[in-house]
């Protein structure tokens, strides 16, 4: 593919019956599955031939191809996960009951069918909106995905709409799970952040040096083993290791992950007004129950609006909720994209370019 045809927007089915959309230009090929959460399901760097995603050990399921699927919302929405990268909206974490309604575990929006539209469709330009309305609650969220001929990042532009009469609250984020090859021991996690936090406690203590609770500059840890770790080098798959935490205080909102190996890297940069936590979880052939079973190497680099990840009455509970007025939109915008490097980066700045570190 040339540089004066790169950009393309194509429709495909996965699975037996799902729609999608292949967005690409020279240096990237997303898959977004339209009726499974708008999920970007790939992300390919296409100079190392490689998907950055994780993909789970069962594979991509259509919606409802193995129902009924449980009663349980956090296993349901297990059940159908391929991997990938998801939207968490507008609840994040456990289950809980609001208002006389119950929030399903990581939202609505996630286990929906979106409707898309492609805006365009050139070879210097293609763009596609994605949009969904919830149905237990009144909102509408719109996601605009765009690549460039010579730009090696996918622009997100998204739209919030509460379109219900009375103000209403939301945690939101976005749940990129990376995984092998681009996953290994060779990576290393950039970001601005000056502390990391761990508030809920540990899926499996027996098997992490992680502690149930605790607050330390990043990326520092003092482990449960009395030991100091560095969170910015990504383990091995042979850590047999899970943790959970998040980075707080970014002076900035941006990542990179690099695995300097390889020599590129994966970073997202964005509003850190709108999102400002990186949530940070790795299971990296570790949990020994369901549904892992000891078999997935995967970490996810993830940006949320609230804290603790545990459900909306908590976070209400914690004054961490957001809220927005009846009728109104937010607006917001941020970019994910490829670099090279084999050392990691010092800054990823607003307009996608990466100052090298």
């Amino acid at each position: 593919m040339s540089t004066n045809d790169s950009c393309q927007v194509s429709e495909m089915v996965v699975g037996r019956r799902t729609r999608a959309v292949r967005l690409e230009n020279e240096f990237l090929r997303a898959v977004i599955l339209a009726d499974k959460g708008a999920d970007i399901y790939e992300l390919t760097y296409k100079p190392a031939g490689l998907d950055v995603l994780f993909k789970s050990p069962w594979g991509f399921r259509d919606l409802g191809s193995i129902g009924p699927s449980a009663a349980d919302s956090q296993m349901a929405w297990i059940d159908h996960y391929p991997g990938g990268w998801q939207e968490i909206f507008p609840n994040f974490g456990a289950a809980c009951v609001y208002q006389g309604v119950e929030w399903a575990f990581h939202g609505e929006v996630a286990t929906a069918s979106w409707d898309y539209r492609v805006l365009e469709n050139t070879s210097r330009r293609a763009s596609v909106r994605f949009e969904v309305r919830t149905t237990r609650t009144p909102f509408r969220l719109e996601r605009t995905m765009t690549v460039e001929a010579g730009r090696p990042e996918l622009l997100v532009q998204e739209r919030l709409t509460n379109e219900g009469t009375v103000e209403m609250p939301y945690m939101w984020g976005h749940h990129p799970a990376y995984g092998a090859p681009f996953l290994s021991g060779d990576c290393r996690l950039d970001t601005p952040g000056q502390r990391y936090k761990v508030i809920i406690p540990q899926v499996s203590p027996d098997r992490t040096w992680m502690p149930d609770q605790g607050d330390w500059p990043w990326p520092n840890v003092v482990g449960r083993d009395g030991k100091t770790h560095d969170l910015s080098r990504i383990p091995g798959p042979e850590s047999h290791l899970n943790t959970l935490g998040f980075v707080a205080d970014l002076d900035e909102g941006w990542y990179g992950l690099t695995n300097t190996k390889l020599g590129f890297g994966v970073g997202i940069v964005w509003p850190k007004e709108i999102f400002p936590y990186l949530w940070l979880w790795q299971e990296l052939n570790s949990t020994p129950g369901y549904p892992w079973y000891g078999r997935v190497y995967v970490m996810g680099v993830e940006l949320h609006s609230s804290v603790p990840g545990a459900g909306l009455l908590k976070a209400l509970e914690a004054g961490a909720a957001r809220r927005i007025a009846a009728g109104a939109s937010l607006e917001i915008e941020f970019r994910c994209l490829f670099y090279q490097s084999s050392r990691g980066v010092k800054r990823i700045r607003p307009d996608g370019a990466v100052e090298p570190a």
